[in-house]
């Protein structure tokens, strides 16, 4: 059997991603923050790229062929004079003197040849845990070696201000005695926040109370011994271990209730984080309008001088042209690619408006089931463009602040009727255990047996994996004190 080679032209469909695609698809699952972070980073990168001030008038659908068709006099444009009047017997000393001393700390006075510390140094920042207690271990009456243990306590501390290292370990560390580690920890214990540098809740607590309510052997006995009953609110056999009476053991469980079992919580350098919302959906009459939120993301425009260099090619060497060229058709993806996200999230945001109209109108519990499809369909689009449109976005609505995603819920049956949201079904059980009763909560089958009545046919198991979504405990956990 003779082989041989031949040469055959084979025309096939495939997918190309060009650059200008996937900046596109990247920009359109990004967040409003990473958004101003990477138009930020593509203004200091791009030369081309120019961004409007708010005084003068943006037009989003401005284009590099529009714009290269502006053109400038500069023959109308005249110069600006600057004319100095200043007096000859103006006290110039005395002016630099009092304009240099506007810039100084108040209360500081800075010696010849000392610079001030940046602006940044001059910032407050919230005080750290490790910090507060360090300020403490420099006041306290400890030698310099004691100082030296203390600080390496200090520095195994976790954020809840817990001992994450053993005796042994930091004085292996500071090369002293575990009777010299264990002394200064009494020490450090007993700062503020009080129970700090404890290795477990037991012996947190029993320094706050020890503390706090002296002499309560009630509340020690309890906290060494019977956590596990306080914890699932087993009082029947707390005072039948105790053998108190029920007056007794109310004011001794209402005492560990006031204790923080994590005192170093009140200084996390954790910052809050905030949400912007993408969308706002504002009524006005009896309609519902979608206004999108531009503020604080810049808007771009090309730079007219490096068009005007263009205009003048035999003015430029190739390589500096292909360099404009270049970032001219980048910076003009750029703009298009964020005037077109702009314009996708607010369609689907009118879409999600209208097919959740009646959520807008009553709220949470009126959310019908919808899925990435159904809004798909109703803008002409791929399901997984809507996906990305959807994540980290979020919409101010007139009941709160929901993320988009939000909006997209699996269906529960009825017996009856349409089928209902599962948010909505999440809403009712939250609203049943709002108005139960503290002193008998209500249990998942009792929850159940009641969404039932409404016609929600749900097992207990479903109701308990919705309760645990929503971050509520069981009934035995949600009781209150009964005496």
């Amino acid at each position: 059997m003779a082989f041989e080679l031949r040469q055959q032209l084979k025309l096939t469909p495939q997918l190309v991603m060009t650059p200008q695609l996937q900046q596109a698809i990247k920009l359109l699952q990004l967040s409003r923050l990473e958004l101003i972070q990477t138009i930020q980073q593509e203004l200091e990168t791009n030369p081309i790229l120019e961004e409007v001030d708010s005084i003068e008038e943006f037009d989003e659908n401005l284009d590099v062929e529009e714009e290269a068709t502006v053109q400038t006099n500069y023959e109308d444009v005249k110069e600006v004079e600057i004319s100095e009047n200043v007096k000859d017997d103006f006290e110039w000393e005395s002016f630099l003197e009092e304009y240099s001393s506007s810039t100084t700390v108040v209360g500081q006075e800075r010696e010849e040849g000392e610079e001030f510390p940046s602006f940044e140094q001059r910032l407050a920042k919230p005080t750290s845990l490790r910090d507060h207690l360090l300020w403490q271990l420099n006041l306290s009456n400890l030698t310099d070696r004691e100082k030296e243990i203390g600080e390496e306590i200090i520095g195994n501390l976790n954020p809840n201000g817990y001992l994450e290292a053993t005796v042994d370990e930091i004085a292996k560390l500071t090369n002293a005695s575990p009777e010299e580690v264990d002394k200064v920890l009494k020490v450090v214990q007993h700062f503020d926040p009080l129970g700090v540098a404890a290795r477990d809740l037991k012996e947190c607590l029993l320094i706050q109370a020890r503390c706090l309510i002296p002499g309560n052997e009630l509340v020690e006995t309890i906290i060494q011994n019977y956590l596990h009953y306080l914890e699932t609110k087993n009082y029947n056999a707390l005072m039948n271990k105790l053998k108190c009476s029920p007056e007794e053991l109310k004011v001794a469980v209402e005492a560990i209730l006031s204790l923080d079992p994590r005192p170093g919580r009140a200084y996390s350098e954790e910052e809050p984080q905030y949400i912007s919302p993408d969308v706002f959906v504002v009524k006005i009459d009896n309609d519902f309008v979608v206004i999108l939120n531009d503020e604080g993301i810049p808007k771009l425009r090309i730079s007219p001088y490096y068009i005007q260099c263009l205009k003048h090619p035999e003015k430029l060497n190739q390589e500096t042209k292909d360099y404009i060229q270049n970032k001219l058709r980048s910076a003009n993806w750029l703009v298009k690619n964020i005037h077109q996200r702009q314009k996708t999230i607010y369609r689907v945001a009118e879409s999600i408006v209208r097919l959740q109209r009646e959520f807008f109108e009553k709220g949470p519990g009126h959310l019908k089931p919808m899925v990435l499809r159904d809004v798909a369909a109703d803008v002409g689009m791929h399901e997984s463009t809507i996906s990305r449109v959807t994540a980290n976005k979020y919409m101010q609505t007139p009941h709160g602040l929901f993320e988009m995603k939000y909006f997209f819920n699996s269906s529960v049956k009825r017996v009856e009727g349409d089928d209902i949201a599962s948010e909505s079904v999440k809403e009712k059980i939250r609203s049943i255990i709002k108005n139960e009763d503290p002193n008998n909560p209500y249990s998942d089958q009792e929850i159940a047996d009641m969404l039932e009545k409404e016609g929600i046919k749900i097992a207990r198991r479903t109701v308990a994996k919705y309760r645990e979504m929503m971050n509520i405990l069981p009934s035995h956990k949600r009781r209150k004190l009964l005496w």
